[in-house]
């Protein structure tokens, strides 16, 4: 997901404007509120549990599973082989010890992602058994240190092996583990012709996913592939809303529309056409001033729900780095704040579900609601 901003201390009113109209039975295409809200705010394992194990490995999806997340979500790009792996992005040398391999020194590159230059390695210059050859590292080890005792011992996994992953965990925790696909960087894909969206539908197909009540979303943060998907998929979608920019599908066709546009009361409506919910940045449900202190909520989650929508805010982490100012702990960025009062002022907001890179701590401040 996107980039979260530093921030640190005072907690508002936790009674937040009033009661919000919940989204309809039936979400979309034949989605129902009820089988992904069981117990109130779906909790989404973001790239497995993040906050303990190196993100997007096979270990951080389980440990997800096992802290009680609803779903877990694998980041999708491909390999040069046409493979689908999980990656937050296709450039790799934050994640794993490719720059450490010699046989590989020579594949370091800059290519243009989404119109900026990004220098490293790339998942669609390797096949995918080269990419068996590496191993996850941690991403954040400055805020996450303790995470990096993990670093070498897990893979980079297919889509498939999450998909089986979750359908063993199912069996043995004796509860659904859902699905939550992002397709990462669908346009630069296509690009460079590896698109992304059919070799998922292909794998939903495979797996027997692509059905309503498959406990699956599907989400991008363009536009462009979701409405394409929607032909052939029949699981609810997401549109990903960033608190900045615009979707890189309008930039590329020069569509001046942003972010904040889709986010309008007609932009919403625009984007029922095609999806069941927005995935929004938390800066979008509760704001921050100048100084990282929570405003008070905007009125998105209420606008979507009139409009049939449910809302999913991201990213929820422990830590004073990534915690609002009202609720840091310290000056110690690694150390961890007080999340369960950032979560109770969310929660209070009426969000369908949240990203959590600590699904424990967001399972307890469900429970307590």
């Amino acid at each position: 997901m996107a980039r979260t901003r530093i921030v640190g201390a005072a907690l508002a009113a936790l009674a937040v404007a009033g009661a919000v109209t919940l989204p309809p039975a039936s979400a979309h295409g034949g989605d129902t509120a009820g089988a992904h809200r069981p117990r109130g705010p779906v909790v989404i394992g973001h790239r497995g549990a993040s906050g303990y194990r190196p993100e997007h490995t096979l270990g951080s999806y389980e440990l997800a599973a096992r802290m009680g997340a609803d779903y877990v979500e694998p980041d999708l790009v491909s390999t040069k082989d046409g493979h689908l792996v999980a990656r937050h992005e296709n450039e790799i040398g934050g994640t794993t010890d490719v720059a450490a391999k010699p046989g590989f020194a020579g594949r370091k590159t800059t290519k243009v992602v989404d119109g900026v230059p990004v220098t490293g390695w790339f998942t669609e210059d390797f096949t995918l058994a080269e990419l068996k050859t590496l191993r996850a590292t941690e991403r954040i080890p400055d805020v996450r240190p303790r995470n990096a005792l993990y670093d070498g011992r897990y893979e980079i996994p297919t889509f498939q092996e999450v998909v089986d992953l979750t359908r063993r965990l199912s069996r043995e925790l004796g509860r659904d583990i859902g699905l939550y696909p992002e397709t990462k960087h669908p346009t630069y894909f296509q690009d460079v012709g590896l698109p992304l969206e059919q070799r998922l539908v292909d794998a939903l197909d495979r797996n027997g996913l692509n059905r309503p009540g498959a406990k699956v979303y599907v989400q991008s943060f363009e536009v462009a592939n979701l409405k394409a998907l929607k032909k052939k998929l029949r699981v609810p979608l997401v549109q990903l809303v960033n608190s900045s920019g615009a979707p890189y599908d309008f930039v590329k066709a020069g569509d001046k529309r942003t972010y904040d546009d889709l986010v309008t009361p007609d932009g919403l409506r625009e984007i029922r056409k095609y999806a069941a919910g927005v995935g929004a940045a938390k800066d979008r449900v509760v704001p921050r001033d100048a100084k990282g202190f929570l405003l008070q909520p905007t009125t998105l989650v209420r606008d979507a729900h009139v409009r049939g929508l449910v809302v999913h805010a991201w990213t929820f982490r422990n830590e004073n780095a990534f915690l609002p100012a009202d609720f840091r702990s310290s000056t110690d960025p690694a150390a961890y704040g007080r999340a369960f009062e950032e979560y109770a002022r969310f929660y209070a907001t009426g969000l369908d579900g949240v990203f959590a890179d600590n699904p424990d701590t967001a399972v307890e401040a469900r429970a307590s609601r």
